[in-house]
């Protein structure tokens, strides 16, 4: 119904995924985003943070990697929960790779040294809609902590 409206008043906007996976994928980098801005401050430390997670977890280069920033970044813009984000990511990245984005919300958390309770409540949130258990969510906070401690 809801799509026969926008096609009615020309407000359609495509948006532009080449599959479910690269959903996911940019679901989990605006969800980084989302814990970026959870203080109120997107830092460049947390860019930069988010960027090299980026590189790392799909083996991008610096320009697709901002590019896949510069998407999620709209996304996050747009939403207006997090739901949309954990179902794409839920149906389509395995339990281990769930896990690891929690680890990577850590990190971004941790990146500005320091841990707001505004985005331990995003991540407790987001852990329990992507099934990741509090013992695993805790897990990925202490080694993320152990990461930053390293930096």
């Amino acid at each position: 119904m809801f799509d026969k409206i926008r096609r009615l008043f020309g407000t359609e906007t495509p948006v532009v995924v080449a599959n479910d996976r690269d959903d996911a994928r940019i679901s989990s980098i605006a969800l980084l985003v989302e814990a970026a801005l959870a203080d109120g401050i997107y830092a460049d430390i947390e860019q930069e943070t988010i960027l090299n997670v980026i590189q790392q977890s799909f083996g991008l280069d610096g320009s697709a990697a901002a590019a896949l920033l510069d998407t999620a970044e709209g996304r996050a813009e747009m939403a207006v929960d997090h739901y949309t984000f954990t179902r794409a990511i839920k149906s389509n990245m395995p339990k281990a790779e769930r896990v690891a984005l929690i680890g990577h919300l850590w990190d971004v958390t941790f990146a500005d040294g320091e841990e707001s309770p505004f985005e331990d409540a995003l991540i407790r949130r987001v852990s329990a809609l992507l099934a990741v258990t509090d013992h695993e969510r805790a897990g990925a906070k202490r080694a993320a902590k152990a990461r930053a401690k390293n930096t």
